[in-house]
């Protein structure tokens, strides 16, 4: 499966087009997609999630709860929501833990070196799960690899956004700026947990996984780490932001329990029976009186201690009569 897992959305996006931008990833081939709201630092205190909702792909039925289908046989990829904050000072407080209850995804955005340093060692990696550079800027901040190796040790991962760089809005700086910040990206992490998603804000944004994988191996990615950034890395992150919702203490999730086969149910059967015909058995004994001894009361077996005793005084009365 191929994700996306930031599909550029605002409130002026008409539903028109994002249905369009949707379909036509679809088209080339991503599975997964996921819807960005972007938001600075401290968030509102009455947080809301405005992004739409979208029922679960299926080929069969309505792809959109809010939008209908008007061409079923092109269907829609599975759409997450996600949330990305712009964060330039730690000390804000973001509130991720409320906002992890709003939307699937959480990412932050490092705005200053001081931001980026707190990104990568110090926040809670079961709050966040992706740490998202715009690239197509110049950083104010170093990309080294003792921190981004800290991050990704730590089960965070680092967003490529290619849509900035390559759509037809870019100019010639900031194509500039993503080839040399993508460069010193792969060489901070080795080409370890990187995840490459579109950030497109229209159709013309999209490119194909064969083009991505392509132009990032130019820039000094390796093809294979490039799939599993289109692949293996961000699968990881949204099956572990689904267990942090959704599991227990965000480690443990049920998904299913296996059914018994039919052999251990026969053997499970063959067991009642027998418990059943051992059952019975015993109460035909007890109302018969044969089998074990039983005490006063009839319904325990006597221990010795107590044969012991009752036939201790059975002698003592023989005794008693006799002198009698």
């Amino acid at each position: 499966m191929l994700y996306d897992l930031n599909i550029a959305w605002s409130p002026s996006t008409s539903a028109a087009d994002l249905e369009r931008t949707l379909r036509f990833s679809s088209q080339l081939g991503y599975n997964v997609v996921a819807l960005n709201h972007t938001l600075d630092a401290p968030l509102p205190s009455q947080l809301t999630n405005p992004l739409p909702k979208f029922a679960p792909a299926n080929p069969s039925s309505s792809p959109s709860t809010t939008h209908p289908a008007k061409q079923p046989n092109q269907r829609l990829p599975t759409v997450l929501r996600r949330l990305t904050i712009n964060l330039s000072d730690p000390a804000q407080n973001p509130q991720l833990a409320r906002a992890a209850q709003l939307y699937d995804i959480l990412a932050v955005r490092p705005q200053t070196e001081k931001a980026f340093q707190a990104a990568c060692l110090t926040v809670s990696a079961t709050d966040i799960g992706i740490i998202s550079l715009d690239l197509a800027t110049r950083l104010p901040f170093y990309l080294r690899p003792k921190p981004c190796m800290a991050a990704v040790n730590r089960g965070l991962r680092f967003e490529i956004c290619y849509g900035r760089a390559l759509g037809d809005g870019a100019d010639a700086r900031a194509r500039a700026n993503f080839i040399g910040n993508v460069a010193q990206l792969v060489r901070a992490t080795r080409g370890r947990g990187l995840v490459v998603s579109s950030e497109a804000v229209d159709v013309l944004g999209l490119r194909a996984p064969a083009d991505v994988v392509n132009l990032l191996a130019v820039w000094g990615l390796p093809a294979e780490r490039g799939m599993e950034a289109l692949g293996v890395n961000p699968r990881g992150v949204v099956v572990n932001e689904g267990i942090k919702r959704s599991g227990f203490r965000g480690v443990v999730d049920i998904v299913s329990v296996a059914e018994k086969s039919e052999a251990e149910r026969e053997r499970e059967k063959e067991k009642e029976k027998g418990k059943g015909k051992e059952a019975m058995v015993k109460d035909n004994k007890r109302k018969n009186g044969e089998g074990e001894n039983v005490g006063e009361g009839g319904d325990q077996p006597m221990s010795k201690r107590q044969a012991k005793k009752l036939k201790a005084a059975l002698r003592k009365k023989e005794v008693e009569g006799k002198g009698a």
